[in-house]
């Protein structure tokens, strides 16, 4: 069981306070003093800063901070790129914090139940670790340990949160944040779960299972606890050192198709969406397919809001406008008028301008290396002028997921007919179909449907 020292507490929050104001108060003073007093500030050198005050911090901030950093406009440019290492790139810590986790979570003998258990760690992001370990039986396991006080960081960093996004709605109007943050505290308090997790690795085991070129990690149920995650290992390469060594156009376009059949697949036959894309949450074996390695993010769908996905879709092709503001509203947008429709379907035409297409081509004509920039800035600006708009919560990491696979498919520089894949998952579209296939799952993975 878990240590109850570790529960969210009073003291541990003004802890955290104290150390993320120290970490990110310069980031506001200094930003404010330069949009406001005409100060210089050198933000290549300050990014970096950033990138290594929070990166010793863990928790949830360095998790906000990776996913600002796929929202245009909301940071400097020099930021995105430091910011965007968080996850992939973070410390880790050492063998006397492991063995009081692993002594915490399985007990004070808790070294008798493997084979072997590696000191240093194979991976570390923003709420734990990863550590290499061997079972008795002889199988390779990776054991993901939860840093400690993760329950009083959350809920300290989310206070933090909200005043953040209330002092940038302030000057930047074009989207009210209050949804969205809400949408970001309900996932990152769902990641300290792993017992949750667990049950999300089974509900996309069951979702992918006819899937070949897709694999998802098995977890150990006997050595797993709400903070100690342990699963069977899954080789492969990150995918920027495959692309590196296999640079073949055929490669690429098979692993650009894996990728999109591993995000879409559960979305439109399910309406589950993995929320978290960065390149730390996948690797690639040698043929190409793709291993599927964290499960913290995950987002449910109700059978409508897929529906609208796919409404929309229809109503860009056959330029349906009253079908596009159905969509829109079935979503749960607010704020909406023809001005602001018309500025929406900018960037929806251009999301969905590929899936039109019946040809092979890449994801982007632009070179810029991140999916959608300046399209997605044009529109920021337009929505700044015409006033806020609510987006639903939903889109939060519905929009970040075709943003970072769109961002993954540039990197690959993959030709692919997206029109054809993309039909092959939406053209036998039936709601009832999906909403019954989803009961199914959830409930077998031990899930409970969206409202």
């Amino acid at each position: 069981m878990p240590n109850d020292a570790e529960d969210n507490r009073l003291t541990g929050r003004l802890r955290r306070y104290a150390r993320v104001s120290t970490a990110v108060g310069g980031l506001a003073a200094r930003l404010a003093g330069e949009r406001y007093l005409g100060l210089k500030v050198d933000r290549a050198q300050h990014a970096t800063e950033l990138r290594l005050a929070l990166g010793g911090l863990k928790g949830p901030l360095m998790k906000v901070a990776q996913l600002l950093s796929t929202i245009p406009d909301a940071l400097p440019r020099e930021y995105v790129g430091e910011l965007a290492q968080l996850q992939a790139n973070a410390p880790s810590m050492g063998w006397a914090f492991v063995k009081r986790r692993m002594a915490s979570e399985l007990g004070p003998e808790w070294q008798r139940r493997f084979a072997t258990f590696e000191h240093e760690a194979a991976a570390a992001a923003s709420l734990g670790q990863v550590h290499r370990a061997i079972s008795l039986d002889g199988r390779s396991l990776a054991c993901k340990l939860q840093y400690p006080d993760m329950q009083s960081a959350v809920e300290a960093d989310l206070g933090q949160l909200r005043l953040i996004f209330a002092i940038y709605e302030r000057y930047d109007r074009a989207i009210s944040m209050r949804d969205i943050h809400a949408e970001v505290a309900a996932r990152l308090r769902e990641e300290l779960d792993y017992g949750l997790e667990v049950r999300h690795m089974r509900l996309y085991r069951a979702m992918l299972e006819k899937e070949r070129q897709i694999h998802v990690p098995e977890a150990i149920g006997e050595l797993s606890t709400v903070r100690l995650l342990t699963m069977n290992w899954l080789e492969g390469t990150p995918l920027l050192p495959f692309i590196a060594e296999h640079g073949d156009q055929k490669t690429r376009n098979q692993l650009a198709l894996n990728m999109f059949r591993a995000w879409y697949v559960p979305f439109y036959f399910f309406g589950v969406i993995h929320g978290d894309p960065h390149l730390g949450n996948y690797t690639v074996r040698p043929d190409a397919s793709v291993n599927l390695l964290d499960f913290g993010c995950v987002r449910l769908f109700p059978g409508r809001f897929v529906k609208g996905v796919i409404d929309l879709y229809h109503a860009l092709r056959d330029e349906d406008e009253a079908l596009a503001v159905q969509a829109y509203e079935s979503w749960g947008f607010k704020g909406l008028n023809k001005e602001v429709i018309a500025v929406l379907n900018r960037w929806a035409r251009y999301v969905y301008g590929p899936l039109m297409d019946d040809r092979p081509r890449r994801i982007q004509d632009s070179s810029s290396g991140v999916y959608g920039r300046e399209v997605a800035e044009g529109v920021h600006a337009e929505l700044r002028r015409l006033g806020p708009v609510t987006p639903p919560r939903e889109f939060v990491f519905m929009d970040r997921a075709a943003i970072g696979l769109g961002s993954v498919f540039l990197h690959l520089k993959a030709e692919v007919n997206w029109y054809r894949i993309f039909h092959e998952l939406i053209d036998d579209f039936d709601l009832e179909t999906l909403v019954k296939r989803q009961a199914k799952a959830l409930k077998a993975a031990g899930l409970t449907p969206p409202d």
